[in-house]
């Protein structure tokens, strides 16, 4: 799979900012993001961020039901211009095996990969 990557197109599918868990910010990402969203760094880090459970980093909350907090009903990030270096590596320097069966980019990418197996084998 990680040769087939070169291939991948994300769909906007969301799922990937879907999944519970942690957004880890990198050094100075609380700095970029509240400035990309007009805010003071506390009141940023107050509103959008909680410490990870070895109170070692922030983390960007999420919604109720798992999500980003910044993911948008359309699947867009509300924080594109400045998103995380996690969210940025996305899936080529990270994934998990629930991320790619219901990320729509790897589905796509899985499809291909079978007709492209089903056409050579002809």
């Amino acid at each position: 799979m990680s040769n087939q990557l070169e291939n991948f197109s994300c769909r906007r599918c969301g799922f990937c900012c879907s999944i519970p868990g942690y957004v880890n910010l990198e050094e100075g990402e609380a700095e970029r993001i509240a400035a990309f969203l007009s805010m003071e760094l506390y009141a940023f880090t107050d509103q959008y961020t909680t410490l990870t459970l070895g109170r070692r980093q922030l983390t960007l909350i999420e919604k109720e039901d798992g999500r980003c907090i910044f993911l948008e009903d359309d699947n867009s990030c509300r924080i594109q211009g400045a998103k995380p270096v996690q969210c940025i590596g996305f899936p080529y320097k990270w994934r998990s095996k629930e991320l790619e069966k219901g990320c729509a980019g790897f589905k796509a990418l899985c499809s291909a990969s079978k007709l492209l197996v089903v056409k050579s084998e002809m």
